[in-house]
C-alpha cells in the first residue's frame, strides 16, 4: 500500500508541475505581448512628439518673422 501511495504522490507532483509550467508559459507569453504593445506605443508617441516639435518650431519661426516684419525690421 505504501508504494501505491508513493506513486500516487509522485503523479500528483508531476501533474502540479505541469500545470505550473503551463501557467508560467501563459503568463510569460502575455507579459511579452504587453511589452511589445508598450514598445509600439512608445514608438508612436516618439513620432508624434517629433511632429509636434517640428510644427511648433515652424510656428515659432513664422511668429518671429511676422513680429520682425510688423515692427519694421525689414524696412
Amino acid at each position: 500500500m505504501q508504494e501505491k501511495d508513493f506513486v500516487h504522490l509522485l503523479v500528483e507532483i508531476r501533474d502540479l508541475q505541469r500545470e505550473h509550467l503551463e501557467e508560467y508559459r501563459r503568463v510569460t507569453k502575455e507579459s511579452l505581448e504587453l511589452q511589445r504593445r508598450a514598445v509600439q506605443r512608445q514608438e508612436q508617441l516618439g513620432r508624434l512628439y517629433r511632429r509636434v516639435v517640428a510644427v511648433s518650431a515652424l510656428v515659432l519661426a513664422a511668429a518671429v518673422v511676422f513680429l520682425v516684419w510688423l515692427f519694421g525690421g525689414f524696412r
